[in-house]
């Protein structure tokens, strides 16, 4: 039996089943465009954001994560547009999802927002056999995949001012298998449902620190619920601490720093509180951020989120 293949296939399907899905961010109040196409355009300027994961360092096989987007308003009007990529490399895998967004937003109140989002997603996945090395090389059951396209769509809401945020979205509606060996599904994309919400409280009168609590849930069927609780401090609206806990699944910090009123640079680290810790060392995540603002260069209010 192709004893190294059927290891992975336990491993993927634990990733994919009990673990995550879609690509994991322990920094997703920066990078939320990936998950809800509603937050296009939200923050009113165009943003270029690019980010790097490398997790379970150590472990042979272990996810890394490379997303880049790009997101802007429309002039005087009330929509939105972005577009992003993010490539997926686990084991012998490796995906890249192409996503184009669009948002509308009304004016719910003096201070508040509600934008509707779609995206829409090209899958390209490649899955290398060769990488897991099986006894007969010419079996014509373990063949690559290569370029193996889907199509995907999603949608989203966002409600949301200067300091308070609740966003609920559904970025794939499709199911899609990924690999099927005698019409059985081995890997299988599932819906994954995210429910955010965030808020900023200023700790003294003249708003130089700030406290941001936060919190991702995410549900997929056949798995645990994921829950995401990060608490952030901003001080004199340059630097970021904070630290952040994955329900029964690790314990993060976080640190970022405002180089200029359009760069922005942070960096989180995750450690495992499951038994996976013994074998790795960590994960490490960094982005970038640069905004063009229109107001005489620079954001009027500045934005935890």
């Amino acid at each position: 039996m192709k004893t190294k293949f059927f290891s992975f296939v336990l491993i993927l399907t634990a990733i994919a089943g009990y673990c995550q899905q879609d690509s994991q961010f322990t920094q997703y109040m920066y990078n939320t465009i990936n998950i809800n196409p509603a937050y296009a355009g939200s923050r009113g300027a165009l943003s270029i954001f690019g980010l790097y994961r490398t997790q379970w360092v150590g472990l042979d096989g272990a996810p890394q994560t490379s997303s880049f987007s790009i997101n802007t308003p429309i002039n005087n009007s009330n929509l939105g547009v972005g577009l992003s990529l993010v490539n997926d490399k686990i084991g012998p895998t490796n995906q890249n999802d192409i996503s184009a967004d669009i948002s509308y937003t009304v004016r719910t109140s003096a201070d508040f927002k509600l934008s509707f989002g779609i995206k829409g997603t090209a899958n390209i996945f490649n899955l290398d056999i060769n990488k897991l090395n099986p006894a007969d090389q010419g079996d014509p059951q373990f063949q690559d995949l290569q370029n193996k396209f889907s199509p995907n769509v999603g949608a989203g809401v966002y409600w949301h001012s200067d300091k308070a945020y609740i966003g609920l979205s559904v970025p794939n509606f499709i199911e899609t298998n990924r690999y099927d060996d005698n019409d059985v599904a081995i890997y299988k994309d599932k819906i994954n449902y995210y429910l955010m919400g965030g808020y900023v409280l200023n700790l003294d009168k003249y708003q130089y620190y700030k406290f941001k609590p936060a919190i991702l849930a995410k549900m997929v069927e056949g798995a645990p619920l994921q829950v995401d609780i990060s608490a952030n401090f901003m001080f004199i609206d340059r630097f970021v601490v904070g630290a952040a806990y994955r329900w029964s699944a690790s314990l993060s910090a976080m640190a970022g720093f405002q180089i200029t009123d359009g760069l922005y640079v942070g960096y989180g680290y995750d450690r495992e509180t499951t038994k996976l810790n013994n074998y790795n060392s960590g994960s490490h995540e960094i982005f970038l951020r640069y905004e063009f603002f229109k107001n005489h260069g620079k954001m009027t209010t500045p934005r935890f989120f």
